[in-house]
């Protein structure tokens, strides 16, 4: 699945529309493009994971080297010839940890493990309906739906999986609610977003806590209706998105206190996506009303320091209006750079902005289709 905000109406078009997938085609070979390069800081570079449409087999892997300015699409492909089904079926999270590269395939049902430098695989981890992924400690934790793609019925609860990032394989497993989203580690416990995605409008409203110690679920935190995105700032708190219902409950920004556990602050402004560098949240609302049949579509920032909404936008809008549909952010922690992605029509490629701190174009480059996950190459470890 992609990310649930996107409408399923969408996706039961383009499901019926693109029947075709890439089983008996060639591996695509990578390409490459000059852009400008970038301020050599401790980061050296990034991947891009592209999403690709649900039964294409379409998820690809980008890597931008700030040094020389080379963007390569499709590095998986070339690093990995006898992949010849390419990364797999929706590429849905992306990150880094120590030397190695995870790669969460949704629809394919695995985590793709590689060598961060040459992206060249390691190993396949077994994770049905796989989503997103975090680390902490030794371990990598990737969320799971534990069932079909399919809207309707009874639907399971959730897992979460415990991988060992040396051995890497799974060592321990815990449940949580209905179709778990985006996770956070603040201290020793793991937060997780649960949506409920599959069964509207009886979504889930809750904040999964697990105690990293024991690996069992200690407290559901009630907190808003589909929940999604979830990152932790530098101050103990939480910032939650809920996409509503899409109708008469809009999509949201809420803020948890994880000293208490309890909802703190409630900011009234679509998200579809989410990114903190150092005290600046930097918000996509990219919400879909079925009442109006129309996108809410903003560039938000808050202080995470003060809590303050800002006024303003972070992108100007000659760039805004430029994009189609924003869709991947990241923001460079020591340049301050903003890459943000163009889904556009979600069946071709799709596009990457680079924008400065001060707001000005830097460059844009061609990506593969649905751009969407970031992971930032570091010269040196960073424990995370």
């Amino acid at each position: 699945m992609k990310t649930m905000y996107r409408l399923w109406v969408v996706l039961a078009m383009l499901s019926t529309a693109l029947t075709g997938c890439r089983d008996d085609d060639p591996t695509i070979p990578e390409e490459k493009e000059q852009l400008p390069p970038q301020t050599a800081t401790v980061v050296e570079g990034f991947y891009l994971l592209n999403e690709g449409n649900m039964n294409m087999n379409k998820a690809s892997l980008d890597y931008y080297d700030y040094a020389t300015g080379s963007y390569r699409r499709n590095v998986y492909g070339q690093a990995n010839p006898e992949a010849t089904l390419g990364l797999g079926d929706v590429g849905n999270d992306i990150g880094i940890y120590g030397s190695k590269l995870y790669a969460v395939i949704n629809s394919s049902n695995k985590v793709e493990v590689m060598d961060a430098a040459t992206s060249k695989r390691l190993r396949v981890i077994d994770v049905k309906n796989c989503r997103y992924v975090t680390f902490a400690n030794g371990k990598a934790y990737v969320s799971a739906y534990d069932g079909e793609a399919q809207i309707g019925g009874v639907s399971p609860n959730g897992f979460i999986a415990e991988i060992d990032t040396a051995s890497m394989s799974i060592t321990r497993t815990v449940m949580v609610g209905r179709q778990p989203e985006e996770m956070a580690v603040v201290g020793n416990k793991l937060y997780v977003a649960n949506s409920g995605g599959y069964s509207p409008p009886n979504y889930e409203r809750t904040i999964s806590v697990i105690d990293l110690n024991t690996f069992t679920k200690i407290k559901d935190i009630d907190v808003a209706i589909n929940l999604h995105r979830l990152k932790a700032d530098a101050y103990g708190n939480l910032y939650v998105s809920s996409r509503g219902d899409y109708f008469e409950n809009p999509s949201k920004l809420l803020v948890i206190d994880t000293h208490t556990d309890a909802v703190k602050k409630t900011y009234d402004i679509a998200c579809g996506n989410l990114t903190i560098a150092g005290d600046s949240v930097y918000i996509i609302g990219s919400e879909f009303s079925y009442s109006t049949f129309d996108w809410n579509i903003n560039y938000s920032i808050i202080n995470a320091k003060t809590e303050t909404l800002l006024s303003e936008n972070f992108l100007s809008k000659s760039i805004s209006d430029a994009i189609k549909m924003p869709y991947g952010i990241a923001v460079d922690p020591y340049s301050r750079n903003i890459f943000i992605t163009d889904a556009g029509d979600y069946v071709s490629p799709g596009k990457l902005y680079c924008v400065d701190k001060n707001g000005s174009i830097k460059f844009t480059v061609t990506t593969g289709d649905i751009p969407a996950h970031f992971a930032f190459v570091y010269k040196t470890t960073i424990v995370q």
